[in-house]
């Protein structure tokens, strides 16, 4: 469980990195929706390969992962809506002007969006004794658009870069809390249970990069962006095609 909560941790430091990066080096929108389209690209590829593909294996076509993935873009669909009307609809666009009265919603809708990633990250290493590189990949580098953009938004309200970096610390130490809790509680969970958790992170995902991450990079960078998405999901593939070989 150990070795969980320290890969959760060193997938959730990018939040703490792009925090910091954003603190101290203002970036610009088209730098963010860069690293946005970017993000998305390789967390597409490691939904793809990494959840939805396995769920569906595990599930031996039994047709839970349909209910799974429903179930996960849905739940993140209409939480996200909620922490919209509390006032944060805006939580991850870079100009958004912000307030103190915001701290309760960016942290949930932050944590809404890193915990089913991290979850699946403790899984992983409970079925196979090691950390999916792909999935690690994935997660460590969509964090850092999201972590720099909110940044910028609460610098610009008024924050200080102290309790910035330790709010992004705290929002860490769930991811990887949560990625404990993965490796804890579901490592001993039927292949159909696997199935399910699997396909429900994919769906949470894939509904957050269609309504957050992908229209924020289209947004700051125009088509840049989806030429940086196809290069993400590129880069995700070698990823999984190496680690595998390797594997092999």
């Amino acid at each position: 469980m150990a070795n969980a909560f320290l890969w959760g941790l060193l997938a959730a430091s990018s939040l703490v990195l792009g925090g910091l990066l954003a603190s101290w080096l203002p970036l610009g929108k088209r730098t963010l929706g860069i690293i946005m389209g970017f993000g998305a690209g390789v967390l597409l590829s490691a939904t793809a390969y990494e959840l939805v593909f396995e769920a569906v294996s595990l599930a031996k076509g039994s047709g839970m992962p349909t209910l799974g993935f429903l179930a996960g873009a849905f739940t993140f669909f209409f939480s996200d809506k909620l922490i919209g009307r509390m006032g944060s609809e805006d939580r991850e666009t870079a100009g958004a002007a912000g307030s103190s009265k915001l701290f309760v919603p960016l942290v949930l809708g932050i944590i809404l969006d890193g915990v089913p990633e991290s979850v699946v990250i403790g899984l992983g290493v409970r079925e196979t004794g090691t950390v999916s590189l792909a999935m690690l990949v994935a997660v460590f580098i969509s964090n850092l658009p999201e972590a720099a953009a909110s940044t910028t938004s609460m610098r610009s309200s008024g924050w200080s870069r102290t309790k910035i970096l330790l709010l992004w610390v705290a929002i860490a130490l769930v991811c990887a809390l949560a990625s404990a809790a993965g490796y804890a509680l579901l490592g001993d969970a039927s292949p159909f249970g696997l199935s399910i958790v699997q396909a429900f992170a994919g769906g949470a995902i894939l509904m957050m990069l269609a309504n957050t991450m992908i229209p924020e990079a289209y947004e700051h960078a125009g088509k840049l962006a989806g030429v940086f998405t196809v290069l993400g999901f590129a880069a995700a593939v070698w990823v999984v095609v190496l680690e595998h070989a390797g594997a092999g």
